[in-house]
Formats: C-alpha cells, structure tokens, sequence
C-alpha cells in the first residue's frame, strides 16, 4: 500500500462515480481510496475539504489535483458518461449557442476544445437531419446472438452454437415478434427504425434469415418505417444469396465490420476470415445498391500501429463505404482480453490517440462529418465511439437514424431477443422505463412467457 496513492474524499457518500473519473488518470492497482474519517494530517490526498455536495465541483477538483500529479488531463475532463452528445443537446435545445455550450464544455467540464466542438457539431447534424422523433414513434431492435467465433475483445451476447441451437431460438424469437407487433398496433406505435444485431444475424442460413425478416416486416413494416438495417458484420457470413434475401426483403443500411484490414490482426482478435474476404463482401454489397453501406473499425486492436489503422481506413473508403463507425477498443470484464491484460487501455492510450487524430483528418478530407458519438467505460485512452457519414450523390444522406435515436433517447426502443433492454419512452415527463431480457439464450427460449410477461407489465400497462 506505500506505493499507492492514498485519497480521501471527504463528505461525499455516492464514491462510485467519483472513481469511475479517478481511474481514468490511475489504474485501480495504483490507488486507494480511503474512508473519511475526517481531516488529519496524513500522506493522502484530500479531497472536498470544503463539504460540497455538487459532484461536478468535487470532479473538477479531482481532475484538477490529479493532473497536476499525472501531468495527464483526459481529452473529456470531468464527464465519464456515455451520452455527452446529449448533454450538448440540452444546452442547445435551451437557447444557448454551440459557442456558449463549447465555452461551458471547455471551462466547467474541463474538455479540450476539440472534443466541445466535435459533441456540439454532431449534434447540429442530427438535429439537421433527423429532428426531434415523432410522437408515438419507436425503433425496434432484433438480436441474434450468434457468432461464428467469438473475438477476444467481445463482451456481447455471442454464441458459437450448431445450426439446431438456432433452429431452436427463432420460434421464441418470432413469438416476442408477434406479440410486439400486435400491442405497438393497439397502442398506437408506428416503427421508425428497424435494427438486426447481434452477434452476426447473418450467421442464420439464406431461408432463416428470409423467414425472420419477412415476420418482422409483417410486424413493424410500413410507410412509417425510414430505415432497415441488418448488420453482416463478419465477412465470412455473407454471401451473394444473402445479400439478394437482405435486398430483397427492403433492407436499405447493412454493416460490414473488417475490424482492420491486416490478418495479423484479425488472427490476433479470433476472426476466422481473410482481408480478401472483406473485399469480396464489400464488392457483392456494391453491385446490389443498398442506400447505406457501413464500415467499422477498431482503434487500439492488439499489435496494429497507428499506419496500419490508417491503411485499413482507407481501405474501407476505397472499397466504396460511405458510413464509417470508428470505435476506440473497449477492454471489458467479460471479454478475454480483460483477462490478457487488465492495464491494456492505460498502456494503448497515445497509440488510439494517434489513431483517432487520422481518422479525423482521412474521413474529414473525404467529405465525411460526424453524426453520433458514444463512450464506454474501460475504453482505450477513455477516448470515444464515433460514427461518420457522407452524402451520397444523388443527395440523400446515409446518418443511421436508430443509431442517432438510442443515444438521444427521447424515443421508445424495444428490443427483443435474447439480451435485449427495451426503454419506453414517456414525453410527457421525460421518463424512460427500462425493460431487459435475459442475457443466456437458453434461458430466453426456456423463459419466454416471462419475458413478453415483463413486457406486458412493464411497456404497455
């Protein structure tokens, strides 16, 4: 304990999120946070001696003390929640203007001016774009947990499981369709969005994946519905029949994730496909015109320098991409990498940094701007997720509208499948009401009375 950093805050009970900002400057091993047992003259570091309950003064004195101590002040200062485009957006919606909320941004919250400007500029665009939901709107999202192998940085529901096992979760799957459908129709809910994740949907064989999304357009289909997206995120998945199902059944956005471009780095993160297969998928994807065709990739994948990112973006660009997701690796509890090495995303933070400043510069050259941003806990450099699109010739834009509407949240999501978390929105008093599925696919076929039970009582009574 000597070599640790000793701190107390003092007459602050809620010490959990306070730590969550603590740990982006030192790793837990580093540190100890000690009970308040008042003020005496020790070796730690006191903070709060004041007896402020306004948690973002006692953060930016955290930031503050431990940038002096570190000499390292994150990009995002005080703020470690997911959503901070939101917060941009409330100033804004408010009255003030995007130089009044960088201002705020840069001063109470401690973020450097480009990250103020980069949350302020991505919300100008969704706000452009997309406006406020419409009332008695919602985004549906259809989780297929399966993949074919599981990468070593992944802590989503993911399965690698024989074909039956599948054959087995769609019944339940349709009969949560079903169900959903009905109650949004005597509600009076129209779907806005309709989002296939995962896991790898495509993992389904051609005429599952025909059946499934024929049953969720005779659900939630219709002229209120502006965005159909499946995601084939594994190259290895996809083919020219299913890519044919995916078109022909109305899909207009569809997601291929290289992840990187090297096969170094794909053997390195358990993928089982090659970068020729990527170009293949891309090509295939091309030839059948779907309006959005996204691309992500990972900053901070284990062994990839800073050039190699930035050849697997223009890779992605030149092989005809024109929505790219730019996520910062995320090392979480529940993925292999967690377990490889628990420090990685201290020791990857100035190699993502490098990552993240070409990306700007590469997508920004191309014509792409950015139009959602997200951030996780554990990220690479505590950096961020951003999503970029461009327009496409004929002028329509390719921004992926669910996507802008779950971080926003100001609208109903409902998600089935197993692991889903549904939110029901109510305008009214801006209140969300969360409603999640069990996680463990065999729990959910086995228990899905339950879960339209909960449903029922949680989303419709």
């Amino acid at each position: 304990m000597s070599d640790k950093l000793r701190i107390k805050i003092h007459d602050y009970d809620n010490t959990a999120i306070l730590r969550e900002l603590i740990d982006e400057f030192l790793s837990p091993e580093d540190y100890v946070l000690l009970p308040d047992d008042g003020f005496v003259k020790d070796r730690a570091l006191h903070i709060n001696l004041q007896g402020s309950q306004d948690k973002d003064e006692i953060k930016r004195e955290i930031f503050d003390r431990l940038g002096e101590i570190t000499g390292r002040y994150p990009d995002w200062g005080i703020l470690t929640g997911v959503r901070p485009v939101k917060l941009a957006g409330e100033r804004m919606e408010q009255g003030y203007s995007q130089q009044q909320v960088i201002d705020e941004m840069t001063g109470s919250y401690r973020l450097t001016e480009g990250k103020a400007r980069l949350i302020t500029d991505t919300y100008i665009r969704q706000r452009r774009v997309f406006g406020r939901a419409p009332a008695n709107s919602a985004g549906i999202y259809i989780g297929i947990p399966f993949c074919p192998t599981r990468c070593v940085y992944c802590s989503f529901a993911s399965n690698q499981v024989p074909e039956e096992e599948i054959e087995r979760y769609l019944p339940a799957l349709y009969r949560e369709i079903e169900y959903t459908g009905q109650r949004m129709k005597q509600y009076g809910l129209a779907a806005e969005s309709l989002y296939f994740g995962g896991g790898t949907p495509t993992t389904l064989n051609a005429e599952q994946l025909r059946e499934l999304l024929q049953r969720a357009w005779d659900a939630f289909g219709g002229t209120s519905l502006k965005e159909f997206t499946v995601e084939a995120g594994r190259p290895d998945t996809i083919d020219g029949e299913k890519l044919d199902v995916l078109k022909d059944a109305g899909v207009t956005r569809i997601s291929i994730n290289p992840q990187s471009m090297h096969q170094k780095t794909l053997d390195a993160i358990g993928r089982n496909h090659t970068p020729d297969d990527i170009r293949r998928a891309f090509r295939e994807a091309s030839e059948r015109k779907f309006k959005v065709i996204n691309a992500d990739l990972i900053a901070g994948l284990p062994g990839e320098t800073p050039e190699e990112f930035r050849q697997s973006l223009q890779s992605v660009l030149d092989m005809g991409a024109n929505n790219v997701t730019v996520h910062t690796l995320a090392v979480k509890r529940a993925s292999r990498l967690r377990d490889i090495d628990r420090d990685y995303h201290y020791k990857a933070a100035d190699r993502v940094a490098a990552m993240l400043q070409s990306s700007r510069t590469i997508l920004g050259s191309a014509g792409f701007v950015p139009y959602y941003l997200y951030r996780q806990k554990h990220m690479a450099g505590y950096f961020e997720n951003t999503g970029w699109c461009r327009d496409n010739e004929d002028g329509t834009v390719t921004d992926g509208l669910y996507n802008v509407r779950i971080m926003d949240e100001h609208q109903t999501i409902i998600a089935l499948g197993a692991g889903g978390i549904s939110k029901r929105y109510y305008p009214e008093n801006n209140l969300l009401i969360r409603c999640p599925n069990v996680t463990n696919y065999q729990e959910y076929i086995r228990r899905i009375d339950e879960m339209l039970e909960r449903k029922e009582n949680k989303l419709w009574r």
